[in-house]
């Protein structure tokens, strides 16, 4: 086999089905058409479909188990679809062999060679491609000034620590330049501090870049500060594909709602539709208000979702009621547990009519005289426009 210059053209995949300049303009980057893959009778990835633009930042989030990975390594070229088709700029990258395609992945344990130093693990898939020696010298020159590893390049992975060898790996894969980067869980063994900081020192990466990043994660808070668009899935399907603020405040179902952030969640029956607004009877918080749904609601039974932060509490209720649609819902109960966590406190009580809700309220001030705790009676409120109704 001949070896592929390290600068693959996109263009040079499949010269067999052309591509209109328009049409190519009009596509998204990366394409993925009905794909299916099963490993005996389980079906990890289960006709999925999804378009990602060129330099966008996307997120794949999930539980474990969910496909997510799979779906990675399928675009990478170490697995191959049972079915539907994968297609980068427009052509079909199924039978391009993974080495050959101009997509890069990370992996989690960042797979760096112990025997090599720094230099040379960052230059060793150019020296595959065939580049000349001083071109690796400049390209390697590059990734270690973009990674801010300079001074280190002799050093071995067992001399780095695990944010300087997550570097080195993220340089090594960018190092071909290749038109997607694909991110297997990359900070998961990082500490939350450093985790923090290399989350954003990617993004500003990825924008210098201009370059299309894929990254698989489980953490919800990292999906949400990293992507621009975030695709939720679960049992091989994608859930939703939205951008982190839609997907927080207009999810697309119920178990989506539970499964991004936290949530307050009432199953309950439409009872009646009135002044754009329905009222919604439930089983064990009572009579819910809700602004009524820009998308009709077709069915009865339905769920009530609303978020902690948009849950007041006080000991007296709001100032002032009258006219004001924030105390529509209005609650009595008693705080059971508070939870203080710095910019926020969290409090769960347990209300007259039966629920358990949870209520994030933020620590405005340094001390607060009026500070709630545990067995105490309150009032809690919120708005119907603070409601997501989800058909169950």
């Amino acid at each position: 086999m001949s070896r592929q210059s390290p600068e693959i053209d996109i263009a040079k995949i499949d010269t067999a089905t052309p591509v209109a300049p328009a049409a190519a303009a009009a596509m998204p980057l990366l394409r993925i058409e009905g794909v299916s893959k099963k490993f005996g009778s389980f079906r990890a990835v289960d006709r999925l479909s999804l378009d990602i633009k060129a330099g966008e930042f996307f997120a794949l989030l999930g539980p474990s188990g969910c496909g997510k990975t799979t779906l990675l390594r399928m675009l990478a070229g170490f697995e191959t679809p049972d079915e539907g088709r994968i297609l980068l700029g427009g052509r079909d990258i199924a039978p391009v062999l993974p080495h050959e395609r101009p997509v890069n992945m990370m992996f989690q344990n960042y797979a760096l060679f112990p025997h090599l130093s720094v230099r040379d693990n960052i230059a060793f898939g150019l020296k595959r491609a065939g580049m000349a020696r001083a071109a690796i010298d400049t390209r390697v020159g590059e990734m270690v000034a973009l990674v801010k590893l300079e001074g280190m390049e002799k050093r071995r992975p067992d001399q780095l620590s695990g944010g300087q060898k997550q570097r080195v790996a993220l340089a090594r894969s960018l190092a071909r330049r290749p038109k997607v980067l694909l991110l297997d869980e990359p900070l998961a063994a990082l500490d939350k501090k450093l985790r923090e900081s290399t989350q954003l020192e990617l993004m500003e990466l990825q924008r210098r870049l201009g370059m299309t990043f894929i990254v698989v994660t489980h953490d919800q808070e990292e999906a949400m500060t990293m992507a621009n668009r975030i695709g939720v899935m679960d049992a091989g399907r994608l859930e939703q594909v939205a951008t982190p603020r839609d997907l927080y405040e207009a999810p697309a179902s119920r178990w989506v709602a539970q499964f991004v952030g936290d949530v307050n969640l009432f199953d309950g029956e439409v009872t009646s539709r009135e002044q754009r607004h329905l009222t919604i009877a439930t089983g064990d918080g009572g009579a819910i208000v809700v602004a009524e749904p820009s998308q009709p609601v077709t069915e009865t039974a339905v769920s009530v979702a609303i978020r902690p932060e948009k849950v007041k509490l006080s000991r007296h209720g709001p100032a002032s009621d009258a006219g004001s649609s924030q105390a529509i819902n209005r609650f009595e109960g008693v705080v059971t547990d508070v939870s203080y966590l710095g910019g926020s406190t969290v409090y769960k009580l347990k209300l007259d009519s039966g629920a358990v809700v949870r209520s994030s309220m933020a620590n405005a001030a340094r001390l607060d005289i009026d500070v709630l705790s545990a067995g105490q009676r309150v009032v809690a409120w919120f708005a119907p426009d603070d409601c997501v109704v989800l058909e169950r």
